[in-house]
């Protein structure tokens, strides 16, 4: 009983503890506009900035829809081939190989360089181009978890496998995925991230217009920086969305493992 107890303090501190922390630092923060002598143009309020989301919440809620659509594709996409690619690496040295020298030059891709191609390729009116960026941010780190999860079989279990007559895919299925199975959900929670990122920083190069990082691009240049803060605020809110989402994908699947 005294353990539940715990834990049920522990669970209640965690979901807490942060609460309380915003709020402090949202006081402060207002605290230091109104009282502190720091100018709008530097940084809005909070009051400001939730005003704004309050005036333009119809333009907000499209916006969001059309960055977090381009988020999820590339989360998507980018994890499907990650996964794919990370597999066959593991299964053949010469494709990991192959693979090494391709992964890393896709790491080091700047966004503001591959932004403009990409939009110019696919036209205007396309989405394509920033779903192509968003789904390479998120492909390098879930192959890199996934190949190293992979790797992290004990030669020994595999062996008692094969000694037990088991098939390369019932190793595979039965050993090898499950124990790489943690570390797949840790890519993909940190390309959930990159993947808004992404989606966010594409839109401020050419394409359609309406998604979020527009909206921030033309609301600063326009002076409007509370309404530019609010269009920040939405992304927020949609990346901490993606990342809770993949963290409680992520717990159920190991529970169900365990």
């Amino acid at each position: 009983m005294a353990t539940r107890a715990q834990a049920a303090r522990m669970q209640t501190t965690r979901v807490i503890a942060p609460i309380v922390v915003g709020v402090v630092v949202l006081g402060a923060w207002q605290l230091a506009v109104t009282f502190g002598g720091v100018s709008d143009y530097l940084l809005p309020s909070p009051a400001a900035i939730l005003g704004q989301v309050a005036d333009f919440g119809d333009s907000m809620i499209s916006a969001g829809i059309i960055t977090g659509t381009n988020a999820l594709v590339g989360l998507v996409l980018g994890s499907v081939f990650g996964i794919l690619l990370a597999l066959l690496a593991a299964a053949t040295r010469l494709i990991d190989h192959m693979a090494a020298p391709i992964v890393a030059a896709l790491a080091v891709i700047p966004i503001v360089a591959l932004a403009p191609v990409l939009n110019t390729m696919f036209g205007a009116d396309s989405q394509v181009g920033r779903q192509i960026i968003a789904s390479l941010a998120v492909f390098v780190p879930v192959f890199i978890n996934t190949l190293r999860g992979l790797r992290q079989t004990l030669p020994v279990h595999r062996d008692l496998m094969t000694s037990y007559a088991a098939t390369p895919r019932q190793v595979m299925t039965t050993v090898t995925l499950p124990t790489a199975l943690p570390f797949v959900f840790t890519g993909i929670r940190i390309g959930s991230s990159l993947a808004v990122i992404s989606a966010l920083v594409a839109e401020y190069f050419g394409g359609p217009r309406g998604g979020l990082g527009g909206l921030i691009s033309t609301s600063a240049a326009s002076s409007a920086y509370p309404r530019a803060w609010a269009y920040v605020l939405v992304s927020i809110i949609i990346g901490l969305a993606f990342y809770l989402v993949t963290l409680a994908a992520e717990r159920v699947a190991v529970r169900r493992r365990l």
